[in-house]
């Protein structure tokens, strides 16, 4: 029996995964594929060849006899390529490794991921936490990190664009949207663990996705199973028009192979949706080492609410970050992932809870006293500086600039001007800027690391350095550092007329010139013993014309004195 010929029709720009439009009497077809390829024959004649491959363009995707025949039961050959001579890409199963690198260097940045996912889907709650749970594959407890919100959800459309490799960015930079670059769920998960489920639901639909190093070891091309249900009344139903229902229990089948989930558990999760309908659930496990432990620790709250007892994810080497210019090591958001979210958004718009505690939000330019607004311009945009300072990062020995992108924190703690070199007058100054407007080209291109947690290095952030260290300093001179010296006893006031026998100390921090040994001073002094020294710092009996030398200064007051006397 012939079928008919069957299209794969591509849902996303770039690329990455495209959506199977399969027949339903056609269980074939579990792989995801990256771009419109030629038409699919299905051979069904006689016995399955269960050694058979799969070829996309110039490539071929090997499966092994037990993956072919428990999936698809047929084989299924790509012919008529439009044109030999092109190559369509594919990835292999290594390049989630590759992903994980992009927060190699600090490994917030991947929580941040889906912390901003969050806040883009609406969502007025988020929950991060980790905890054990039993693996049967490993045969023990193993930790679990969780990020569930209560957002809008995604629909099964949306869901394969976030676990696609790459999507058309947008035309428009949308200063109340944070994602943009489509990379940012597969950067978080694969740097955190090896393995991520994902259970979404709209009003309408529900899907599970399944991204997983352990699934796709051994293979020749990425496979991510997804499985997505459609509202039929009061429940929640197998979409046919999206997947045949053999197709659907064969991804299922993966995912409890190769997670701790299983229908039950699944089921479990699903009833957190209950409340709102609606929302995301992340799932991480295998998670990142560091030596014999994992990368993270995490302790959780004690109930009461007491501050002092607060649930918290650390990174457990707590380093600091390198910053240009710091010397403490005292910089608690660098390790602590509740002190990071404490200050993560300008305006934060939902609650966040880390091992059961609520994060008070800590909005910088709410927190500081003296605090001094700057406007200006900067590539011909406008800026506007909040500097002040803050008794926390006094006490901790901290300063610098924040700077927000969307609203985000980009980067914490940037030290301009005389920061760099003069740490402690400036320790406790903090500055909070929004470059939304500075960071973009104006064609929709942003100068922001797709990571988001730097900016490239261009011109107009050059010249926002340059904008921000002149503001800084011109603060420290006029807020923290006014105090007026007067030099060489000049002063605005008309100098007071002394009375015989009173002596002054000229207030000039130079001292005596250097260039002159100590003999050739006492020599000058001896020949002109009322004509001054020269050399900056004299020691005056009545008027001007009485100045001696001051070189040893302790010595010619002593003398001076006897002689008024």
């Amino acid at each position: 029996m012939d079928f008919d010929l069957v299209k794969l029709k591509s849902e996303n720009d770039g690329y990455g995964l495209a959506n199977h439009k399969i027949d339903k009497q056609d269980p074939c077809g579990c792989k995801f594929y990256n771009k419109d390829p030629p038409d699919i024959k299905i051979d069904n004649e006689g016995s399955p060849d269960c050694t058979s491959g799969q070829t996309l363009g110039n490539i071929k995707a090997s499966q092994s006899r037990d993956e072919t025949c428990s999936r698809s039961g047929m084989s299924a050959t790509l012919q008529n390529v439009p044109d030999p001579g092109k190559n369509y890409v594919s990835a292999h199963p290594s390049y989630l490794k590759t992903l994980g690198q992009t927060h190699s260097d600090w490994i917030f940045g991947a929580i941040a991921e889906f912390v901003d996912n969050s806040r883009d889907a609406k969502a007025t709650m988020l929950d991060i936490s980790i905890d054990m749970i039993y693996s049967s594959i490993a045969g023990k407890e193993i930790p679990m990190l969780a990020v569930v919100d209560d957002g809008n959800g995604m629909s099964h459309e949306e869901i394969m664009k976030m676990v696609s490799f790459g999507r058309k960015q947008p035309d428009t930079d949308d200063p109340n949207y944070i994602g943009r670059y489509g990379v940012g769920f597969k950067t978080g998960t694969m740097r955190l663990g090896k393995d991520a489920l994902v259970l979404t639901q709209t009003t309408n639909s529900r899907s599970i996705a399944f991204l997983s190093q352990s699934l796709n070891e051994g293979k020749d091309i990425i496979e991510i199973p997804i499985v997505t249900y459609s509202r039929k009344g009061q429940y929640m139903e197998l979409d046919t028009n999206i997947q045949t229902e053999a197709l659907s229990k064969a991804n299922l089948k993966a995912i409890m192979e190769f997670s701790p989930f299983n229908k039950y558990f699944i089921g479990e999760k699903a009833g957190l949706f209950q409340k709102k309908g609606s929302g995301t659930q992340i799932y991480i496990w295998n998670l990142d080492e560091w030596g014999s432990k994992y990368s993270l620790e995490w302790v959780n709250g004690m109930s009461g609410g007491s501050s002092f007892h607060q649930g918290d994810i650390f990174i457990r080497s707590r380093r600091p970050r390198s910053r240009l210019g710091q010397m403490t090591r005292e910089v608690p958001l660098d390790y602590s992932l509740r002190s990071y979210l404490e200050v993560i958004f300008l305006d934060p718009r939902m609650k966040i809870n880390v091992q059961g505690s609520l994060v008070k939000s800590r909005p910088l330019a709410r927190f500081l006293h003296k605090t001094s607004i700057e406007s200006g311009s900067v590539a011909g945009k406008p800026v506007e500086l909040i500097l002040g300072q803050s008794q926390l990062d006094l006490e901790q020995g901290n300063c610098g600039i924040f700077l927000y992108w969307h609203g985000r924190l980009i980067e914490a703690y940037k030290r301009v001007g005389s920061m760099i070199h003069n740490g402690e007058k400036s320790h406790g100054i903090i500055g909070v800027i929004d470059v939304t407007s500075v960071m973009d080209d104006g064609s929709g291109r942003v100068w922001v690391h797709n990571n988001k947690q730097g900016f490239v290095d261009c011109e107009p952030y050059a010249l926002l350095e340059d904008w921000l260290s002149k503001k800084a300093d011109d603060y420290l001179d006029n807020i923290i550092d006014k105090v007026h010296v007067p030099v060489n006893g000049k002063c605005e006031m008309p100098e007071q007329k002394l009375e015989q026998g009173v002596i002054t100390i000229s207030s000039q921090r130079s001292g005596y010139n250097c260039s002159e040994n100590s003999s050739q001073k006492n020599n000058k002094a001896k020949k002109s013993p009322n004509k001054g020294g020269g050399n900056g710092c004299e020691a005056r009996v009545g008027n001007d014309e009485d100045a001696v030398p001051n070189w040893p200064v302790k010595k010619r007051l002593r003398r001076l004195v006897k002689k008024v006397v």
